[in-house]
């Protein structure tokens, strides 16, 4: 059993995973645009085996039948569904899980459109906790 939520705790969520191998960073602009970040990850489950435990999340409609769903008070962005693209699918946002770090993506999608500089992450300085000035 999987279980998440939001940063504040608003709206909590628990999904049956039957397989983690449909678990994708997606590179797409929309993605991007949603989320502010570079990349999102999304963990594919059931609908059927996914549920809001807590709170109501708000509905964004996008395009071509996407409906994005996150936190109206903190805006953290939760749950994913499109009928047209991923019939029976509800895709979360697996950095929402409560041990995200469980679960690795297993494929990086819409390439087409990644930012260059997320090909070569591991060319870019790293540091534990922000950098001493």
């Amino acid at each position: 059993m999987l279980t998440g939520g939001c940063r504040c705790g608003a709206v909590r969520y628990r999904a049956e995973l039957e397989d983690a191998t449909r678990h994708g960073l997606c590179h797409c602009r929309d993605c991007r645009r949603s989320s502010g970040a570079p990349a999102t990850a999304w963990l594919a489950v059931p609908e059927d085996k996914f549920a809001v435990t807590e709170g109501t999340a708000v509905r964004w409609d996008g395009d071509g039948g996407a409906e994005r769903y996150f936190c109206g008070r903190c805006g953290t962005g939760l749950y994913y569904f499109n009928d047209a693209v991923l019939p029976g699918i509800a895709d979360i946002q697996s950095a929402t899980l409560d041990r995200a770090e469980d679960y690795v993506p297993t494929v990086q999608i819409q390439c087409a459109e990644r930012l260059g500089y997320m090909a070569n992450l591991d060319e870019v300085p790293a540091f534990e906790r922000w950098p001493a000035t």
